[in-house]
């Protein structure tokens, strides 16, 4: 940029300025969920991984987390599995977003404990960061 005419340097440097962040969007409600939920994670020992407990369709159901996910303005996405092994997923507005953080044994205790959404707790440090 210093080979920029003073005009231009300005105004590239002005565009440089990111925006605040709108913490009522899906997207800053799932960075906190990721830190919730892979920390609970984490303090569990290694037989044991986080799960959701569903508690408002009629009956109690329990998924082991695979991934969460969202949408921006207002959607957020549960994705795990049964204990049977068959795939769920709970897409949920913001505002009603109710999930019971549960301890349940690891479904594949076999493979590396890793942090949930993530390929590595590396990586989920780096989004605690930010």
């Amino acid at each position: 940029m210093d080979n920029l005419p003073h005009h231009l340097h300005n105004f590239y440097s002005a565009a440089s300025v990111l925006p605040p962040k709108n913490h009522n969007l899906a997207d800053e409600f799932y960075r906190r969920l990721m830190i919730w939920i892979n920390n609970f994670h984490k303090d569990l020992s290694d037989e044991y991984e986080v799960g959701g407990q569903l508690a408002s369709f009629g009956r109690n159901i329990e998924f082991h987390f695979t991934d969460i996910s969202y949408w921006n303005p207002s959607l957020i996405s549960f994705i795990g599995c049964l204990d049977d092994g068959s795939p769920v997923e709970l897409v949920q507005h913001v505002s009603q977003i109710n999930i019971l953080l549960i301890r349940k044994k690891r479904a594949n205790p076999d493979e590396p404990k890793r942090p949930i959404g993530f390929a590595s707790w590396e990586e989920f440090e780096a989004l605690k960061d930010n």
